[in-house]
């Protein structure tokens, strides 16, 4: 049997639950039988039917299960959550056959799921396109392994290298990016835990840092304003989405009317500033974050060694000066043309 196909099949059904799952891992999971897919199913928004449950309820001959082999992305899991064990169902339903793409890393399972089903006398195949399967759970082991969630840095730079002029006449973004790619942006939006930026580029541009051009669900704001400098009436801190503040330990924060929504978090800006905002994500849950800019806060990560993928655009414009792009060193993993856009995607290995 072509376990790798299947396993494939597994990551395409996965994609779909990405940025609704949360804290769970978006799975996929394939029921074949004789050669044919007899059940898909992947991961429901939290709280519901995990990938394997969902495949199982799609097929329509229950009994085919005694012959099937069932395929997933991650292990299934061996412990109660908000659900009863995957493992359990598999073992109670009779399914002979596991083919696993990669273990699960999270303590409560990390090879007890595996270890349940051999005891039951099932045959479970374990690594089967592992790395794709770990790329798409990136989000999820980066917090289970590093306790910090999955960095992305984001930025558009000009041909020549600016990211934003020196000067500009209105609080709004000058677009580097054609349409497309902003689009794109706000689809990456929709698919991760939260979106941070800095008191410059909030100040200058009043950004949203919302879902518009795509349908899913607003990430957390996270805004640091160390000197609360912001005006209570920027459209951040309006407590429509769920918005972080970082302030520095000296500030009074009570000089600011507390809204539904708008949470402040404290931090020393003295030193490692990156690690006490990992610290300040992982405290409040978030398995994910795009990091926006401007170039001081992207910087600033970069130094600390604290990203884990950059995705840069190159727009068809030049600024002749401005604001220079972020300076880093990395491998760049993939490029593609967006129109007259060019995306860079950069690994940190």
């Amino acid at each position: 049997m072509n376990h790798k196909k299947y396993i494939q099949r597994c990551l395409q059904l996965a994609k779909n639950g990405i940025g609704t799952t949360r804290p769970n891992p978006s799975v996929g999971a394939v029921i074949v039988h004789d050669n044919k897919i007899i059940g898909e199913g992947f991961t429901s928004p939290y709280g519901g039917p995990h990938a394997e449950v969902n495949a199982i309820n799609s097929v329509q001959n229950q009994e085919l299960l005694k012959e099937a082999t069932i395929y997933v992305t991650l292990e299934p899991c061996s412990h109660h959550g908000k659900t009863p064990p995957c493992a359990d169902l598999i073992i109670k339903k009779r399914i002979p056959n596991i083919v696993i793409g990669s273990v699960d890393t999270n303590s409560l399972v990390a090879g007890k799921g595996i270890e349940r089903l051999k005891k039951a006398g099932r045959n479970v195949i374990v690594g089967v396109c592992e790395e794709a399967c770990k790329e798409h759970h990136k989000r999820f082991f980066t917090v289970q392994n590093k306790k910090r969630p999955y960095i992305i840095l984001k930025w558009a730079e000009t041909k020549d290298g600016f990211i934003a002029p020196l000067t500009k006449d209105e609080q709004k973004p000058v677009w580097i990016s054609n349409a497309y790619s902003q689009q794109l942006v706000h689809k990456w939006r929709s698919e991760e835990h939260a979106i941070l930026v800095g008191t410059n580029t909030v100040i200058a541009d009043n950004p949203s840092l919302t879902v518009r051009s795509w349908f899913g669900n607003n990430p957390v704001r996270i805004v640091i304003d160390k000197n609360l400098r912001i005006p209570s009436e920027t459209t951040v801190l309006d407590g429509n989405v769920k918005t972080i503040v970082l302030v520095d330990r000296k500030e009074r924060r009570e000089t600011r009317k507390e809204k539904q929504e708008v949470f402040y978090e404290e931090i020393d800006f003295s030193s490692k500033v990156a690690e006490q905002i990992c610290d300040v994500l992982h405290k409040h849950q978030l398995q994910s974050v795009i990091i926006e800019g401007g170039a001081h806060t992207l910087q600033t990560f970069i130094e600390a060694n604290l990203w884990d993928e950059a995705r840069v655009f190159i727009g068809d414009v030049n600024f002749g000066a401005g604001v220079k792009h972020p300076v880093f060193n990395a491998k760049l993993s993939s490029e593609e043309k967006i129109t007259n856009d060019l995306l860079r995607i950069y690994k940190n290995d």
